[in-house]
């Protein structure tokens, strides 16, 4: 069974950190690169990082730019996306998702529809 999941959310303080790891099982993620999304309560799901097969290449959005850093090890066969200064806005359900290696990062990363496994999301409140 092809599985993704997430672990490593919860409630922090504005200011905080959280370090989210996503698993794999039944595929090896060395032919995926690995995309983060977040989906807070009435708004549509947002992508937030991705990092290529290999780890050698990343991008965040905006929001996130200095905060946020996403990072892999294959080996272990999981992708991880560590998080400080949370902010109030940052709370969100996250996802972490696989697709191909042989799309090119710059056009899938923030689209959802282009991804071809998920996990099943790991909530993130921040909140004082």
């Amino acid at each position: 069974q092809l599985q993704l999941v997430e672990s490593g959310g919860g409630l922090v303080q504005p200011g905080g950190s959280l370090r989210l790891s996503c698993a794999a099982s039944g595929f090896t993620l060395d032919y995926y690169a690995i995309g983060w999304f977040r989906q807070a309560p009435g708004k549509e799901r947002e992508g937030v990082s991705c990092i290529s097969s290999g780890g050698g290449s990343t991008k965040y959005t905006d929001s996130v730019k200095g905060r946020f850093t996403i990072s892999r090890d294959n080996a272990k066969n999981a992708a991880y996306l560590q998080m400080n200064s949370l902010k109030p806005e940052d709370t969100a359900v996250y996802y972490c998702a696989a697709v191909s290696r042989s799309r090119l990062l710059g056009y899938v990363c923030y689209e959802p529809d282009e991804y071809d496994y998920w996990g099943q999301g790991t909530q993130v409140t921040v909140s004082s």
